[in-house]
């Protein structure tokens, strides 16, 4: 069965009580989840992680009719309210969310507060083809990201040309992560919980990865 808040976890040290703020701290920043257009479903990875309690989604409003600047006032209030240190893991447009963000609301005193991005199949809105709903999100920034910023990008993703992904890349500063073929990296990719991707975000975090991998897992399991 899966173990409830007033459980506790054996091993790694002393037990502490899952879902207390001593257990929060001890495994790393929070995990803040952006989906992108029309939100992520039950069978996203996004979803899947959102089941630890480390990780929570920001609701960014309107998913069928995305507005830059109020899905950037959404993000800024999320982090602005999170009490912790925080890791920011957007996929679709929810990942050029944060790229914005950086842009028109990044202050030095942010420094400390968020911990790093995982920016997963960030669409490119200035292609021609790109469908209007993401246009208000035009054009592509392009700054040096002030925190750690892991890209994963798909050798077949219809909304972005991987050369494209590893334009963004470099112009942002984050390291790329070639997943091959995996689509849009989102539910109809197959990924599940995407392991590989919650390592990566929990690393930016600075988790016990293993440890929380396993729980991830395990919920997953038991569901």
């Amino acid at each position: 069965m899966v173990q409830s808040d007033n459980q506790t976890r054996e091993g790694d040290g002393p037990a502490i009580p899952l879902g207390t703020e001593a257990d929060r701290s001890r495994r790393g920043a929070d995990i803040l989840t952006l989906p992108g257009l029309d939100n992520s479903g039950p069978r996203h990875w996004q979803s899947h992680w959102e089941t630890l309690a480390c990780c929570r989604r920001v609701d960014l409003g309107d998913w069928a009719h995305p507005r830059l600047h109020l899905w950037v006032d959404a993000l800024d209030a999320a982090i602005l309210a999170s009490p912790r240190p925080v890791v920011l893991a957007g996929h679709s447009l929810g990942a050029l969310t944060i790229v914005w963000w950086t842009q028109l609301r990044w202050r030095e005193a942010l420094r400390g507060k968020v911990a790093g991005a995982l920016l997963v199949a960030p669409p490119d809105v200035d292609a021609l083809e790109s469908t209007p709903r993401i246009r208000d999100f035009r054009p592509l920034p392009r700054l040096r990201l002030p925190f750690p910023a892991i890209l994963v990008a798909s050798r077949n993703d219809d909304y972005a040309g991987f050369a494209r992904s590893e334009e963004m890349a470099a112009a942002w500063g984050a390291e790329l992560i070639d997943l091959g073929p995996a689509g849009h990296i989102n539910a109809e990719s197959g990924l599940e919980e995407w392991t590989r991707g919650f390592r990566l975000a929990a690393e930016l975090g600075g988790h016990n990865v293993n440890m929380l991998v396993a729980e991830l897992g395990m919920r997953r399991a038991l569901a």
